[in-house]
């Protein structure tokens, strides 16, 4: 079954961030912990690990602004 990559929200006012980059290329293996995006909010920029161990699909643009909970791709 496949996971959901999804925006998240870092920091209690966020409501939107800019999906800033891919760090795993799209059809590649990744495992649960990787870092797998940055993501750019008001205040900072994070890297955000990846919920699950699979290959990756990449359905976001990087350098795109995306509502916290926005699907970014999956994991399968």
């Amino acid at each position: 079954m496949a996971t959901d990559i999804i925006m998240p929200k870092i920091g209690f006012s966020m409501t939107e961030g800019v999906l800033s980059e891919w760090l795993i290329q799209n059809g590649a293996s990744v495992k649960e912990g990787d870092p797998l995006f940055s993501v750019e909010s008001d205040k900072s920029t994070n890297e955000v690990e990846s919920p699950a161990s699979g290959t990756l699909t990449i359905s976001a643009e990087a350098g795109e602004t995306y509502e916290v909970g926005a699907i970014l791709g999956s994991i399968g």
